[in-house]
Formats: C-alpha cells, structure tokens, sequence
C-alpha cells in the first residue's frame, strides 16, 4: 500500500485523477504470464463471440480527484488513500490504467467515486461534487473511446442533487449518477425485501376461511386460492419492493 506521499508523487502526471485499481494490475500481469503471445503495449486482444468482435464495458471502475484535497483538511489522506482488497497498489496513473485495460481486453471503463461526502455539509458537498463532475467530464472528453463516468450527486441535499444531475447529463456528457447505499440490520429472509410475503398474508387470510380439517383438502383449497392471484397483483408485489416487474 502506497503512503501518501508516495501517492501524489506516483501520480502528478495523471492529470488530477487517480484510479483505484482494485487489483485490475496485478490481475493484467498475471494474464500476461499466462498468455505470453498477447499482444502488449498498446495493442488490444479482441474479445470475438461467434466470430464478432464484442465491445467490452467495464462499469465497475473508481477513482479519486486530487482537486479536492484542499477541501478535506486533515481527512485528505485517509480518504484518498484507502484500502484496496488484493491489490499491492491503491492507484495508478491513466497510461497504466489503460495498458491494464489493454492487456484484459476492456474497451471502456466507466468511473465512478465511492461517495465520502454524503456526511458533509451542503455548501461542502457541493463543492466536492462539482469539481469531481467537472474532472471526470474533462477526462471522458479526452478519451471518449476510453472512458465514461457516472456522476457524483449531493444526495443529503435532494434539490442540489436535481441540478448537479442535469448539468452532468445535459452539459458535461456524463451518462448517469453513482448512488452509494447500502441495507442496514435486515435479516436474510426480512419481509421487507421479499415480495412473496405480500403473498403468503393474502393467503393466511383466506385459509382460516376454509376451515379444512386435512392435509389434502388444505392442499386442494391453497390451489384455488392461487386462482384468485392475477399476474398484474403479483407484480404490484415486487414493483412495491422496489423491483421491476416483468
């Protein structure tokens, strides 16, 4: 793991943005001992499905903007510099970057920044959020082959974030947001994340209804009690789960 030090020295010709790398190096290398005949330095290995050339899209891809720096004070360096799992390097430069991509047949990357700011206050968060936008904006206008970015949004000022999403979307040419959350406390079976809950009360209403006294009339009764579930409720039950109903 780099200190910070070594950090901003390692990357002052990355034009203010580091990426995470996540292990994409180490990863490259190890390809390129297996494949000792792929093409390097700057060369791509097609990826081909059934003799087609498939365009590969990575949109798992973070980085860090070094312009906003100043305006972390003494977190700077435990935000800019965090832990990577099963990398030796937290970050690399763009050339890197892209030689890295190269050797794994990844045509594009979309970036993203996992938030930090969403604690911080208004006027601070916006700051972050625009000079991150205005960064990732200048690099994807420079290599539009290579890289798009999702926009960073001021998600505790709701208002704020609109406006931040429009001028990405409309002026800067990004192609969405990166909204960071995550599920707190719920159990693996909650209610609250499973549609078929919303079923199964439906179903316990009408049972006690039916009164049967054996296991095959009870079986023969839930049957005909499913007649009564439209395909149009079902799907009421997981769009109301937050899923899309198909």
């Amino acid at each position: 793991m780099s200190t910070r030090r070594n950090f901003l020295r390692a990357t002052a010709a990355a034009t203010g943005i580091a990426f995470c790398s996540c292990g994409l190096l180490d990863a490259a290398h190890a390809q390129q001992a297996l494949n000792p005949h792929q093409p390097s330095g700057g060369r791509r290995l097609p990826v081909v499905v059934s003799s087609k050339r498939i365009k590969t899209i990575d949109v798992h891809s973070h980085c860090h903007i070094h312009d906003v720096e100043p305006l972390l004070g003494a977190d700077a360096a435990s935000i800019m510099v965090p832990p990577v799992n099963y990398a030796k390097n937290a970050f690399i430069e763009i050339d890197d970057r892209l030689k890295a991509m190269d050797a794994q047949a990844v045509d594009m990357e979309v970036l993203s920044i996992n938030p930090f700011w969403y604690g911080r206050d208004r006027d601070l968060a916006a700051k972050i959020v625009k000079i991150q936008n205005e960064k990732l904006a200048e690099l994807c206008a420079a290599k539009p082959d290579r890289f798009a970015a999702f926009a960073s949004l001021t998600l505790q000022a709701p208002d704020l974030a609109v406006q931040e999403l429009e001028t990405a979307m409309k002026k800067q040419g990004l192609r969405g947001a990166a909204i960071g959350a995550k599920l707190l406390f719920l159990p693996p079976y909650s209610p609250d994340l499973n549609p078929i809950e919303l079923a199964f009360a439906k179903l316990k209403t009408f049972l006690p209804k039916a009164a049967e006294r054996t296991v095959d009339t009870l079986w023969d009764r839930i049957g005909l009690i499913l007649h009564d579930f439209t395909s149009q409720e079902c799907a009421n039950y997981f769009r109301h789960h937050g899923y899309a109903p198909t």
